[in-house]
């Protein structure tokens, strides 16, 4: 069976079994604890242990969705119109080709990409799912190759994003090359297959997140971009915010990006799913080239090898840097990540900086203004594209007033005195944009996006001054076990909340003892089925997946496993400019350790001529481009490469990285306080 017709066939079920969860039935209290069904705890535990966990189902075990979160899954049938397939034709629509199975690995056999994984999303909505969830996976599992319109084509599905290939008098201008090395390769070869090798003459890189461009050494080589002449089109600040983002709080985005996307989990119907905006990120090689041409204005056109663009500059809205594209010869606009299939993030789980919902509202009525009158195709960066002038206009609306209804009702509420928890745990979409499918929450959330909004205008603090000097996690933890007495006790009532479906507070307490004792294995266990079923009723994906890897790391210990993770080229480190290496070189000194050094240093970069006073005051690094001073304790020479070396704390023999005139000791005292970081830091536990 071909992969659009079984796709078909899996649509007519799904919709059929949806219809048929319509009528709920009563639903009787979970009876899924009982010890009758408990299973053996593990041998490193006592016998005690193993009884106590025997009697309360306490374990290790991945369990089945309860009662209550079954009832709660098939409520969500009566929300939506599950007889809608407009999303699942649009995703659909203009199918060329697509191998019959898609596992993408690298040269060393690691897989990479899979979409071969997710087979078991031909069956019906799982009772551990969202059922929209579910449908949302099953649509962002339709991969191949695609036409969108007259020359513009797009593989889609095999990565996080879409990369879009533009026909050209010559060959392709390409539109954001996926993330990573290996699938954008594999993307090439499936066009190169079905339409031809053509050349790569013009590249367009839509925003500064790395699943845009993390790709783009599998389609070119510098040598070529040099040799050819080829543009890599940008908008302003691109490098900037590309590069900075993956450096001043790098290491802790990445292990936080490890709950977001489930780099941990396995996919399956108490698994991974997708995360709205696809199936997750990637695990290949990432790469970087530096753009040839920024774009800095809106209404800038720019014709390449006969293709004709104009551009518009989103700043703020999905990234801090992002644009937009009209191809007035084929009235289609490329709509980067503004308008997707899910409501987006105004806050990313990663950590990110906050997005302003309020002008990606108005960006996107700036879209609606400039080319809502003729446009017939849109298209993007994730997700599938939408057809018909009327509903395009309808599409980008829609998205611009959940966010502006996000931003105003946040705002009102703040003026009425509420708290950012208050408030996410109060708002909700209206009920018509409820409904709508592609702003469904499968990848950000009203809630969160909510407590996004409250950060941007009023920040952390509640204006309740018992918040002012929180004592930390730990702390309050034991406070709270020593008030609370026995912590046995505390168990069996959550377990009895737990019984009655009351899963978030269950998870809160629970979490609570695991600070105060990170060895309470009853409390490890109880906290983990609680966050599973918050993890099977969540309609994020994300969330998912954060829940779920909360439990898997109570049960299974901090997960340490370089494989889930994507292979970085030395590309990003090279690119940062000197001001951003001695930025990236004070965040890691430890100040407080350092604070009684200091001295003032000339610093030398041969091979850029660029030269800076660097100041050391209480082990703070302060430094001062352009300038040098005679009265300098020290003069050091050297690279950019040896400053990065520096950094990233990469020395292994100063003499050979640095020059050095004045006071010797004073480098390698700096150096004894430089940090190297643990990429895998606890999240779930102190």
């Amino acid at each position: 069976m071909t992969k659009r017709k079984r796709m078909i066939k899996l649509c007519t079920l799904f919709i059929a079994a949806s219809m048929c969860c319509l009528n709920l039935t009563t639903c009787a209290k979970d009876s899924s604890l009982d010890a009758s069904s408990s299973k053996t705890s593990s041998d490193a535990q006592t016998e005690s242990e193993e009884n106590d966990n025997d009697a309360l189902n306490l374990n290790a075990d991945t369990k089945e969705a309860t009662e209550y979160t079954k009832q709660a899954n098939e409520a969500v049938y009566g929300e939506i119109d599950f007889e809608d397939t407009d999303e699942y034709d649009n995703a659909t629509k203009g199918l060329i080709a697509a191998p019959e199975t898609l596992e993408i690995t690298d040269e060393n056999g690691k897989v990479v990409w899979s979409q071969s994984a997710y087979t078991f999303l031909e069956d019906d909505a799982s009772d551990t799912a969202n059922p929209s969830l579910w449908r949302n996976a099953q649509l962002n599992n339709i991969y191949g190759l695609f036409e969108v319109t007259d020359g513009i084509y797009q593989v889609r599905g095999y990565d996080m994003s879409n990369i879009t290939f533009i026909e050209s008098d010559n060959g392709w201008i390409v539109f954001d090359p996926l993330m990573s090395i290996e699938c954008s390769q594999a993307a090439k070869e499936l066009v190169d297959e079905y339409l031809g090798e053509r050349d790569i003459m013009g590249i367009v890189i839509s925003h500064s997140h790395i699943d845009h461009y993390g790709g783009i050494k599998g389609i070119v080589t510098e040598e070529y971009v040099e040799e050819n002449d080829i543009p890599i089109i940008v908008p302003e600040g691109f490098e900037e915010h590309a590069v900075s983002e993956n450096v001043y709080a790098g290491t802790a985005m990445s292990r936080r990006a490890s709950y977001q996307y489930g780099t941990y989990l396995d996919q399956s119907e108490t698994g991974k799913l997708s995360i709205g905006i696809g199936m997750g990120q990637s695990t290949g090689t990432t790469s970087y080239m530096s753009p040839t041409m920024e774009i800095t204005e809106t209404g800038q056109t720019v014709t390449v090898d006969g293709v004709t663009m104009e551009f518009q500059l989103t700043p703020g809205t999905e990234a801090p840097a992002e644009m937009n594209t009209w191809f007035p010869d084929k009235n289609a606009l490329w709509i980067a990540e503004n308008c997707t299939g899910t409501m987006h993030n105004l806050y990313t789980l990663r950590g990110a900086e906050v997005r302003d919902g309020l002008e990606w509202a108005k960006y996107l009525l700036e879209t609606l203004d400039l080319y809502g009158e003729d446009v017939e195709t849109v298209f993007q960066s994730h997700n599938w594209p939408h057809w018909g002038n009327e509903t395009i206009n309808t599409y980008i609306e829609d998205t611009a007033a959940a966010y502006k209804f996000i931003n105003d009702q946040t705002l009102m509420y703040i003026n009425q005195g509420y708290t950012e928890t208050e408030i996410a745990n109060m708002i909700e979409l209206p009920e018509d944009l409820q409904k709508v499918w592609y702003i469904r929450q499968y990848y950000g959330t009203v809630s969160h996006n909510a407590k996004a909004v409250y950060q941007k205008y009023m920040g952390w603090y509640d204006a309740n001054p018992v918040n002012l000097a929180e004592l930390t996690p730990t702390e309050s933890a034991e406070k709270y076990v020593e008030y609370m007495g026995d912590t046995d006790e505390i168990l069996k009532k959550a377990m009895e909340d737990y019984e009655n479906g009351e899963y978030q507070w269950v998870a809160q307490i629970t979490n609570i003892l695991v600070y105060a004792d990170p060895d309470n294995m009853d409390a490890r266990y109880l906290c983990a089925d609680a966050l599973e079923q918050l993890g099977y009723q969540a309609e994020s994906g994300t969330w998912r997946n954060a829940y779920l890897a909360g439990a898997k790391e109570l049960r299974e210990g901090t997960i340490i496993d370089d494989s889930t993770r994507a292979s970085q080229t030395t590309d990003i480190a090279q690119s940062m400019d000197t001001e951003l290496l001695l930025d990236y070189l004070a965040i890691n000194i430890d100040s407080n350790a350092a604070e009684n050094l200091s001295f003032t240093a000339n610093l030398i970069i041969t091979d850029t001529e660029e030269e800076f006073l660097l100041t050391v005051k209480c082990g703070i690094l302060l430094y001062t481009e352009g300038k040098t001073s005679d009265d300098a304790d020290v003069t050091w020479t050297t690279t950019k490469a040896g400053l990065s070396a520096l950094a990233y704390s990469r020395i292994e023999s100063l003499d050979d990285v640095f020059v050095q005139d004045g006071d010797t000791e004073l480098l390698p005292s700096l150096m004894t306080y430089i940090q190297t970081y643990d990429r895998y830091f606890n999240i779930i536990e102190p």
